[in-house]
Order: C-alpha cells, then sequence, then structure tokens
C-alpha cells in the first residue's frame, strides 16, 4: 500500500508564490508508483488539502488528516516547502512534533536558528564562519542612519531579519537611501538585519544526509547584472548559474567541505543550501543558510543533483524513507 505524503506549501509571508512553485517541482520529483501525494495549502485564512479535482478540503488540525470522497485520509509523512513561516521556522516542525508526523527537514531549534540571519550568522561565527559585520534592529527601537554608516560603510544590504527570496532587500548605496530601505525591509517583517556589503563572486551549496551518508552536491556560481541577486535574478530568469562553479579546485572543497560542517553545527536534517560570498581575497564568507530551499525544475538543488550525477526522484524517495523507519 502506498504512503501518503503531504507537500506543505503556501505561508503567512510574500514568499507564498515562491512555496507553491516549489510544492509543484516537489509533487515531480516524488514517485508516484509508491507514495500518494497531496499539496496541503497553509494560508492565514485557511489550511486546505488540494484535490485532484482542483477542489480544496479543509485540513482537521487535530491529526492534520481531512476527508475526501468519504474516507478520512491521514498522511504518512509531510515535505515542507513553506518558504517563511510558519514552515521555515520551526513553528510547523513543533506541531508535526507534537502528532508524531515524520517531516524532510530541520527540526525546531535548527529551523529556528537558521530563519533569524542576525543569529544564525553568529553562532556560526563561534565556529570560525566568517561573516559580514552587522546590526540588528527590531521594531520600536530606536536607530540613527549616520551611525549605522559610521559602523558598517557604504553601500550597505538593508534585509528582513526573518524572510527571505529578496523581499523588502534593498542595497542603500547612500545614506539618503538607508532609512527608505529600513521601512522597506520592516514591511515584510519585525526585525531588519542592516548589514556590510561584502563583495565577490556569490556561490551555493547544498547538502543532505540519511544516518551516516552525507551527500554534498557540486557547487554553482551565480552571475548577475543586477544590483544584487534579487527576486528578478531569482525568478524572473536575470541571473546566469553555473554548475560546476567556475573557481579553483581548492575553494570548491573549501566551499563543500565548510557546507557539511555547517550542517552539522546547525543540527540539520533533509536538504539545505548555504549561501557565501568568495571575496576578491578568496575568503569564503557566509551569506545565508536556507533549510528549506527552492525545488522548482529550475532550482539551485534540483541542478546540483543533476550536476553530482543522481537523480532528483531517488534522492527524494531516500529520504522519505530513512524518515519513515522511525
Amino acid at each position: 500500500m502506498k504512503k501518503t505524503i503531504a507537500i506543505v506549501a503556501g505561508g503567512y509571508s510574500s514568499e507564498i508564490v515562491v512555496s507553491m512553485k516549489s510544492a509543484q517541482g516537489i509533487r515531480s520529483f516524488i514517485d508516484p508508483q509508491k507514495y500518494a501525494s497531496y499539496i496541503v495549502l497553509i494560508t492565514k485564512e485557511k489550511w486546505v488539502a488540494l484535490l485532484p479535482d482542483n477542489k480544496e478540503t479543509p485540513i482537521d488540525k487535530n491529526d492534520f488528516g481531512f476527508t475526501y470522497a468519504g474516507d478520512k485520509i491521514r498522511f504518512d509523512f509531510a515535505y515542507i516547502t513553506i518558504h517563511g513561516t510558519p514552515g521555515e521556522d520551526g513553528l510547523l516542525q513543533g506541531y508535526f512534533d507534537m502528532l508524531g508526523l515524520r517531516y524532510s527537514c530541520c527540526g525546531v531549534l535548527a529551523a529556528s536558528l537558521t530563519f533569524n540571519k542576525y543569529f544564525c550568522k553568529n553562532y556560526l561565527r563561534g565556529f570560525g564562519v566568517q561573516v559580514a559585520p552587522s546590526v540588528l534592529l527590531r521594531r520600536g527601537d530606536v536607530w540613527n542612519t549616520d551611525d549605522l554608516v559610521s559602523q558598517l560603510g557604504l553601500p550597505i544590504f538593508v534585509k528582513p531579519n526573518d524572510g527571505g527570496s529578496s523581499f523588502g532587500v534593498t542595497k542603500a548605496g547612500t545614506a539618503e537611501q538607508l532609512q527608505p530601505a529600513i521601512d522597506l525591509a520592516f514591511a515584510e517583517g519585525n526585525e531588519v538585519l542592516v548589514e556590510s556589503f561584502m563583495s565577490g563572486v556569490e556561490v551555493t551549496c547544498g547538502c543532505y544526509r540519511v544516518g551516516e551518508k552525507k551527500t554534498v552536491f557540486p557547487v554553482t556560481e551565480v552571475v548577475t547584472q543586477n544590483e544584487f541577486f534579487d527576486y528578478d535574478a531569482k525568478y524572473n530568469g536575470q541571473v546566469s548559474e553555473i554548475t560546476p562553479a567556475r573557481i579553483f579546485p581548492t575553494l570548491t572543497e573549501e566551499i563543500r567541505s565548510l557546507t557539511a560542517k555547517i550542517y552539522d553545527y546547525i543540527g540539520a536534517k533533509g536538504i539545505i543550501r548555504v549561501d557565501y560570498i568568495i571575496s576578491p581575497q578568496e575568503e569564503v564568507r557566509l551569506l545565508e543558510v536556507n533549510t528549506t530551499p527552492g525545488m522548482t525544475e529550475t532550482s539551485f538543488i534540483p541542478q546540483q543533483v543533476k550536476a553530482a550525477g543522481l537523480n532528483i526522484r531517488e534522492v527524494m524517495t531516500e529520504i522519505i524513507e530513512y524518515e519513515l523507519k522511525f
């Protein structure tokens, strides 16, 4: 009998559009001969399962099941692909833990840590990981933009501390641009990260582990003509993604080794992706850790899986079957 998989998408932030694209990608990657899969949409307004006839049916929050054609459907496994709250910050993971439902990605602690960019970077700094100097602003705080410029220099990156997909992100080139950038970031969340600019080559590397077997994917180089790797670059084709990256083999191995270490430092589970900047001095500096990376057909992880000579369907099956053992 086939196991039933929930592909959990949506969320409470602007990233819902990206999440739904990832859900379709994941559904195409999951082996239909082994699993019956349903996309479950979670928003502030509703929790529903999307049915084959293009209809919706409510999710019972008591057991995360639903009724279809008179039968109660209960899930054996959840693949979380919400980019943002409540799927990337540990809230949904805590709920699934209480239900005893196995899921694809990091647990509560690792998800909560990595979702908070400021705390994650300062935590990893303790292991010797290089990160940019930054300041955390919370709603209600008082700050002086001149002081921020004096401390961090120009240009400055301003981004939601608890968001992704480049929503609300600005590269401020002047002091006058800083406050509008902060206001834009606060429109996406309650905390804002103000960070020194790091120049260099942007790269990203994925990794997953099943039991004692850890697989680190090839490194992808990200090339865009935009000011930075913004939303248009990520999702509207204004970027070149080159796998494997055109960097020295020693740098490739350093990045892959560091990605494997970060996986363990944060206590990751499932597939993660870590983004870096290689400085002109060839120093590898952390940009961000993604514990629910994008999974569309053209996202970084499927590209890297293919470049590694692996089959994405087999990778998904391996992750699901390992979790279903427990």
